[in-house]
């Protein structure tokens, strides 16, 4: 608001003038209420002290102190102190009033012992005030609701007056919670900021508890003494515990959880002031059993009566929820510096307790405990701390020979499982160790000895093997090396029972209200506890019956938080007592429970702002309370008061009210919320506002900005109109933002926006921002509202976004939503534009738990728009969904089908022809119901449901049946319809085919060929020529048949010309050879032979033919002409096969051979030797060959090839056998050479040498 420079004169001289009064009507505020409370207070000690003065003469003395004032008298209570039953870390006020003269002094004691306030900082605090001495024993930082449920420790209060003439004392009971540590003075000034908060880990898992503060002075070397506890127990650093604090950071880190873990941990910090405390639940569950239903482990493993060679070891059973009943337990030990675990008993006990004994005297043991049950053996609990079996040393040490008899022998344990004796040694018993026998007797009268094989040690020992239904006697005999004692006092009867069983079961349980996640149960204890060891929550949500468990290790107390529940959700409990015999039956349920914040009063109104003043009345706006209490806020109540007056008025008024006050005065004002709890605190004073009228032509303030749809980087901004609109209507509005804790506004609209909403993208992930709306109109730019809030740029666990469908049965289009969090008085409001639908004809709403539902009555254009859901008593939770033209015409297109369903079809209407003429009609559908109805207009049809498919047949199918056939289906609310055209040339055409099948049903009536002659070519091509006749048995006398197949094997070509191989190259004598291998080769094939594209015809020189495995070309005497491609062409009778080869003697391969001779002749018995000068580049291999038969170096036959160059075949001791043609191949790419031999008339033989000349590239000598 602008004011003209004399009038903001005028308000600053007022202001201040104002201001002095203030201070001085404080300070005379304060005086009045001072001597007030002394009035009230002698008021108050004088009627008291006539109503005693009736009751008891003693007490005249001290009306004799008011009228005679100089007269000294003892004093006295006038107002003694009462007993008080209290939670432990409640605070707790004791009062009482004294008399005497002169004023006596006042000592506080408890236990007999003076309470000193500076030996427990923070812990006590003794005040005197108008004559009322008080007490106050305070626990402070309560933060944690399961403070209220700890053991109450009862202590007595003394309260004593010393006077010069004598002590007067007066004592109080009532329950006090003892520190759990001594006292420790710091000089650190310590303040907790984050702080662990309620955790939950599963067995096996590591989980670390961390809490910041703010240490000053912050030193490096002395960091402030932190201290760790577990349900009021010292925590030490060990390997299940690891403690660290420095850099402002305090950290307790579990490495390994078990259930032994579970509890309330405190972090105490001593400060100058005192301690600073916090306090936060640890829930450990179960983890994975090996095998499905196994129970959880034991926890709490203890071993305690420690002797030579027994130990007791107990534990605490687990909780079954859903698991079968735990039938027993096995115990493991372990030596220390082992690894092996042995089995302590060999069949499960029922009890939680074992004594364990048989142990060697000096060495170290762990123990552990595995559950049992039908399903299987639990983990293993967590091992005990390591015990040492020593044993108790004599009392006296005194030279004997013989020992004494133990004395006091009685059972310490008794149950259905064993009997634990125990006695007490003799003394003395002397130097010399002593052992035990033990003797019982049960019917017989007649002793008998229990412990045979086992040398007891400890004066403890299990007995197992005992009769049910029988009582026994025992008695103990002591033996050391020098003999035996008598027999001990024997035992009055024992009888193996179970003297306590299970604990009868919890009373009633009652839930209530605690935080939104967490629930606070109570309970009341069982009638018969028998030696409890605590209690099991289990809970389950309603109509679910699946139950939980709430706590995984026994809990002391009978008041519960349960905590890791869903808000919004309904939850009923039960309770299990628990013992070392195991789990009590569970309590009744208790009554379901909606989960929500407990109910209290609303927080306070804050940032009361004013939004329009015309002179005579005024309009105020304020942000709501952070804090509803849990319920909605039904009313405010508004108080007013003029700037210079300190009486403040109520003011009658709605939640944005009009008032009337008188022009230019300044007022203050303070609100106050109400809901169903009751009416909260006021908000603080709002500073003076001036009541005069504005004037001014821009608009006044935006209001009650909200903040809607929060994602982590966006967040819609909403507000509503200035009351105060200026000289001319709102045309817009400028949105600015900030992050938190700067004022560093940045517009985020370039252009004004026409509405009271603005979606805010581009935000960071986690950041906190602030808003603030300025108003235009044609006169300019308006007053910016008040700052908002700060919001966060993160959503909610678990947001939701609205979804778009279309109802199945009904096809309405819906929007529907489902609410991540929700209170029991939480609402659905849906708005269109961020306005609000109330009532509409368009829409209906419908809202069940966290669902709520829009649907479209009869969806068009003009329902498009942004569609928003808000979900009020949260934290925000909403959503918005934008229904453009491009998805209403989808849904609508959904809609319709689901309106006007169709029958989905597979195939549409078909025909076939069957054998006998007859003509099916067919139809196939995705999907049938067994209600589906059908009709072929004029025909009777069936169907079958299961292929979805509906036939109809005609069996004499005519002319008369050409036209166009329709199938109509119902099937429920879906329809569908076919048709077939059969006219024209396609009716010609099936019923040409109709009339073919009904004749050939006719023939197929004698015999005939059932397969017509076809053929098929097999792998090693030849084709099969098959045909096959049917005959009926009259008619097979008067045919001549072959078996079912008959058989006619022809040469084929096109199989084989696929076969065909690549060219290679064989050389004979009388020149080269070119092969193309092929499954089957005959003269009738095509075959034509190319040499450098041009045809090759079959001649002296050329030669072609070939054989039935292949086709050859021979080049007798091959010269350089004959150089170049060669190709093979094989025609199939559909397509050519060709395959080529090189002889183009192309590469920089390089051959010499030469040196034999053209004739040989030799006599028999003789040795002879064929050498030939070979070389080239790569080295050739060399091969010999007799009549093309490889020849192979023996005996006879020798082959050389020495330095690469000179090849030689050397023959001892010709025969006539060995007569023939040799040749030699020489080799490194094609074959180079050959020699061949021929034989002469007997005893003579005969060589021709023959030498071939190589291709292109190799020269011949």
């Amino acid at each position: 608001m602008l004011r003209a420079p004399e009038g903001m004169q005028e308000y600053q001289r007022m202001a201040a003038h104002f201001g002095r009064d203030l201070v001085q009507l404080q300070h005379e505020l304060h005086r009045m209420k001072v001597a007030t409370k002394e009035q009230v207070d002698s008021i108050e000690m004088t009627r008291e002290v006539n109503i005693i003065l009736n009751i008891s003469p003693k007490y005249q003395k001290i009306l004799s102190s008011f009228t005679h004032p100089h007269v000294d008298f003892s004093p006295d209570f006038l107002v003694s102190l009462r007993s008080h039953t209290v939670w432990e870390k409640t605070p707790v006020k004791l009062f009482c009033t004294v008399s005497g003269k002169p004023n006596p002094i006042v000592k506080w004691y408890r236990n007999n012992v003076a309470i000193e306030p500076l030996s427990a900082p923070g812990k006590y605090k003794i005040e005197n005030k108008y004559g009322v001495h008080s007490l106050i024993i305070s626990r402070y930082n309560l933060t944690h609701p399961q403070f209220t449920v700890r053991p109450l420790i009862v202590s007595s209060f003394h309260f004593k007056l010393h006077f010069h003439k004598g002590v007067l004392s007066f004592s109080v009971v009532f329950p006090v919670v003892p520190l759990l540590s001594s006292i420790h003075p710091s000089k650190l000034e310590v303040t907790l900021l984050e702080s662990f908060g309620v955790t939950f880990g599963i067995e096996g898992e590591s989980v670390s508890l961390v809490a910041n503060m703010v240490v000053v002075p912050d030193l490096p070397n002395l960091p402030p003494e932190v201290m760790w506890y577990r349900d009021d127990t010292l925590l030490m650093p060990s390997r299940w515990a690891e403690m660290s604090i420095g850099g402002g950071v305090a950290k307790l880190t579990l490495p390994h959880l078990n259930k032994d873990d579970e509890g309330l941990y405190t972090l105490r910090i001593w400060t100058k002031d005192g301690t600073a405390e916090h306090s936060a639940y640890l829930f450990v569950k179960d983890a994975t059993p090996t095998v499905a239903g196994a129970p959880g482990a034991p926890m709490d493993v203890a071993v305690f009566d420690v002797n030579a060679d027994y130990v007791l070891v107990s534990w605490k059973p687990p909780n079954t929820t859903h698991e079968a009943p735990i039938t027993g337990y096995f115990v493991d030990r372990r030596k220390s510096g082992t690894t092996d675990w042995v089995q302590c008993n060999d069949s499960p006990v029922k009890v939680c307790k074992l004594p364990v004994h048989g142990l060697t005297e000096g060495a170290s043991y762990h123990f552990r405990v595995r559950a049992v049950n039908k399903d299987g053996i639990s983990l293993p609990s967590r091992m005990s701390s390591g015990v040492t079996a020593a044993e108790v040393e004599s009392d006296v040490e005194v030279y004997v020979t013989i020992p004494d008899p133990p004395t006091n022998v009685h059972a310490t344990e008794i149950n259905k499982t064993y009997v634990v004796l125990s006695w007490t040694p003799p003394s003395p018993r002397g130097w010399a160790p002593v052992w035990y026998l033990i003797e019982k007797v049960c019917d017989s009268h007649i002793w008998q000895r229990v412990n045979t094989a086992v040398q007891l040690r400890s004066p403890r020992y299990p007995v197992y093997d005992m009769e049910d239904k029988k009582s026994y006697c025992f008695r103990v005999i002591t033996v050391n090396k020098y003999g035996s004692s008598e027999p001990s006092e024997p035992t009055a009867a024992i009888q193996k029972v179970d003297p306590c069983g299970v604990p009868s079961a919890p009373g009633q349980v009652i839930a209530s209200r605690n935080t939104k996640t967490s629930a606070f149960v109570q309970w009341e204890p069982p009638k018969h506890a028998n030696n409890l060891m605590g209690y099991y929550v289990d809970a389950s949500l309603v109509g679910s019956k699946k139950w939980f468990p709430c706590n995984h290790r026994p809990y002391k107390h009978t008041r519960f938080v349960v905590h890791g529940l869903v808000p919004g959700d309904t939850y009923v409990f039960r309770v299990q007592a628990v013992n070392a015999y195991g789990l009590s039956e569970e309590s009744q349920e208790s009554a379901p429970l909606f989960i929500d914040a407990a109910l209290s009063t609303p927080s306070a109104p804050y940032d009361i702002s004013l939004l329009n003043c015309n002179g005579s009345s005024m309009t105020l706006a304020w942000k709501r309370p952070k804090n509803t209490g849990g319920s909605k806020i039904t009313s405010y109540y508004l108080d007013k008061r003029e700037a210079e007056s300190v009486e403040w008025k109520e003011v009658n008024m709605k939640i944005c009210c009009v008032m009337y006050y008188f022009y230019r005065f300044f007022y203050e004002f303070k609100i106050q919320a109400a809901n169903l709890a009751g009416v909260g605190l006021p908000s603080e004073p709002s500073k003076a506002f001036a009541c005069e009228a504005w004037t001014m032509a821009e608009p006044g303030p935006a209001y009650d900005i909200s903040f809607w749809e929060v994602r982590d980087t966006s967040v819609l901004v909403q507000w509503k109109p200035p009351v105060y609109a200026g000289a001319g209507p709102i045309t817009g509005y400028f949105v600015d933002m900030a992050k938190k804790g700067s004022s560093d506004f940045v517009a985020v609209n370039a252009e004004p926006v026409g509405h009271c909403y603005l979606k805010v993208s581009g935000l960071e992930t986690g950041a906190s921002y602030v808003f603030r709306v300025r108003a235009v109109n044609a006169k300019g730019v308006g007053k910016a509202s008040d700052v908002s809030d700060p919001v966060c740029a993160k959503a909610l666990p678990g947001t939701k976004e609205i979804v778009c469908g279309v109802d199945e049965e009904t096809g309405d289009i819906f929007l529907n939503f489902e609410a991540c969090d929700v209170s029991e008085t939480s609402k659905f409001t849906w708005s269109k534009s961020y306005k609000e639908i109330t009532e509409s004809s368009r829409v209906s709403i419908t809202s069940s738990g966290r669902h709520s539902k829009l649907t479209f009555v009869n969806a068009e254009k003009e329902d498009l728009g942004i569609y928003s859901v808000a979900v009020t008593d949260t934290d925000g939770v909403s959503s918005s969904y934008s229904v453009n033209e491009e998805e209403l015409k989808k849904m609508l297109d959904l809609s319709y089908n689901i309106k006007h369903p169709i029958v989905p079809l597979k195939t549409e209407l078909n025909y076939e022809i069957l054998e006998k003429g007859h003509v099916r009609f067919w139809v196939q559908a995705k999907k049938l119901s067994s209600s589906v109805n059908y009709r072929f207009i004029g025909y009777k049809i069936s169907h079958d449901v299961s292929t979805g498919i509906i036939q109809m047949t005609i069996e004499h199918f005519t002319k008369a049946n050409e036209g166009t056939y329709t199938i109509q289906i119902h099937d429920g609310k879906a329809k569908s319809q076919s048709s077939l055209v059969l006219v024209g040339d396609a009716f010609k055409a099936a019923l040409k085919e109709a009339e073919f099948q009904r004749k050939e049903h006719i023939r197929k009536q004698g015999p005939h060929f059932s397969e017509y002659l076809s053929f098929h070519v097999t792998d090693d091509c030849t084709v099969m020529l098959v045909c096959k006749v049917n005959a009926t048995q009259q008619f097979k006398d008067c045919l001549t048949l072959i078996p079912e197949s008959h058989i006619i094997i022809l040469a084929t070509c096109l199989y084989c010309s696929s076969s065909a191989s690549d060219l290679v190259l064989q050389c004979t004598p009388e020149g080269i050879r070119l092969q193309c291998y092929m499954k089957y080769y005959t003269e009738e094939m095509k075959t034509s032979w190319f040499h450098r594209e041009s045809k090759i015809s079959s001649s002296e020189k050329m030669r072609i033919g070939g054989t039935s495995e292949m086709a050859w070309m021979q080049i007798c005497e091959p010269t350089d002409k004959e150089k170049g491609h060669y190709t093979i062409e094989i025609h199939d009778g559909k397509k050519s096969h060709t395959r080529t080869f090189d002889l183009s003697g192309q590469g920089n391969v390089q051959m010499f051979a030469g040196g034999l001779p053209d004739v040989v002749t030799i006599m028999e018995k003789k040795s002879l030797s064929l050498t030939c000068t070979v070389c080239g580049d790569p080295s050739p291999e060399v091969t010999w060959f007799k009549n093309e038969q490889e020849v192979v170096s023996d005996d006879r036959f020798k082959i050389t090839f020495e330095g690469g160059k000179f090849a030689s075949l050397t023959i001892n001791n010709v025969h006539v056998e060995d007569s023939g043609k040799y040749s030699i191949n020489v080799r490194n790419k094609p074959p180079l050479s050959y020699l061949f031999l021929f034989c002469t008339p007997p005893k003579c033989l005969l060589v021709p040498i023959k030498i071939n000349r190589l291709l292109s590239g190799v020269d011949l000598w």
